[in-house]
């Protein structure tokens, strides 16, 4: 394979933000591997979170450089096995080189990932449109600018239940929460009781990553399906969130890419989870990806290229939170940038 990449800074409509941090540019890293006269794109965003630079990410790959060169794809998931003995610390990058490798074997195959992987689009989940924390009159600007009829709201303030009434007056769309593991237990337990009465569809992360015991807690009480984000990154986490969650909303850049992704909704599906992708403003590179596992999901939320200004690629068709899948070999993705060096 021949390896390139090239980062890009991508502006957001809107500053975005979450209980932690908010931020204008989304800074990111496109990956591509050609093979055969084929040429499949993957993309990894840096996120101080998790801990992952673009300057460390391109660092690695270059330190990998000739692994990854001297390797015939012709399976996805043996290559993942192959780069995770160098990769296992580096899930984002991992991330990027995964979804490359999957779209150029779609491509190599000449048929879309979801074909590939025997489903179909008879049933797939509407995505919602996610409302970055904010001051309440930019929020309700925000909806006002956007109308959606599933909004995911983000929050971690101490006046949320304020919040989510306010912005109930200015619509009866449905409403998810997302409170990146701001809230304690009896707080999560409480607000549980008021969000549901605001028509919540479900609760995101309230708690503390790993906080466990405390997520037992707030399960055997909650009024609210409770979903596991940032408690629920890799394999090894899906079992843990039986009887603390109700469901895993997996990322891509979390999980180490395609290929770990479906492979943690498959066994949460079989554990009795719902199940959930969800995307951290990526371009339509990774959006891409995501839309190929639409058919395994209850819940997706895929509005990262949405959210932008500038997108690098386009990819499935978004209307009013209904989407239309790519009929495009591999993850569906058409890049607007032809070269990356």
């Amino acid at each position: 394979m021949i390896l390139k990449y090239k980062s890009f800074d991508l502006e957001l409509k809107h500053t975005f933000g979450i209980a932690r941090s908010s931020h204008k540019i989304q800074r990111t890293l496109i990956v591509s591997l050609e093979q055969g006269g084929f040429t499949g794109y993957g993309e990894a965003v840096e996120n101080s979170y998790y801990g992952f630079t673009i300057e460390g990410m391109t660092r690695r790959l270059e330190e990998l450089r000739s692994k990854i060169e001297n390797y015939s794809l012709e399976n996805p998931e043996e290559f993942w096995d192959y780069m995770n003995q160098f990769l296992d610390k580096n899930r984002f990058l991992h991330c990027a080189v995964d979804i490359a490798a999957n779209d150029l074997y779609g491509k190599i195959k000449d048929k879309p990932l979801y074909k590939l992987w025997g489903l179909n689009t008879d049933n797939i989940p509407m995505t919602n449109y996610t409302i970055g924390l904010d001051k309440i009159d930019v929020m309700i600007s925000k909806m006002r600018d956007f109308p959606w009829p599933l909004y995911k709201i983000k929050l971690g303030t101490n006046k949320d239940i304020e919040i989510v009434k306010t912005l109930r007056n200015f619509s009866d769309s449905r409403f998810r929460i997302d409170a990146n593991a701001s809230w304690g237990v009896e707080e999560t337990i409480s607000n549980s009781i008021e969000l549901k009465k605001l028509g919540v569809e479900f609760i995101e992360q309230p708690l503390e990553a790993r906080d466990w015991s405390g997520m037992e807690k707030v399960y055997a009480k909650s009024q609210l399906p409770l979903i596991a984000d940032e408690a629920c990154r890799t394999e090894v986490d899906v079992p843990k969130s039986v009887n603390r969650f109700h469901g895993i909303n997996v990322k891509l850049v979390k999980a180490g890419g395609l290929t770990p992704a479906r492979r943690m909704i498959i066994e949460a599906k079989k554990l009795g989870l719902k199940t959930m992708v969800g995307c951290m403003t990526e371009s339509s590179v990774g959006i891409a990806a995501v839309g190929q596992l639409l058919p395994y999901l209850d819940y997706v939320d895929m509005d990262g290229a949405l959210l932008l200004k500038n997108d690098i690629a386009k990819t499935h068709k978004i209307v009013d939170g209904k989407i239309t899948l790519s009929d495009l070999p591999g993850t569906g993705v058409e890049m607007k940038v032809k070269d990356l060096v």
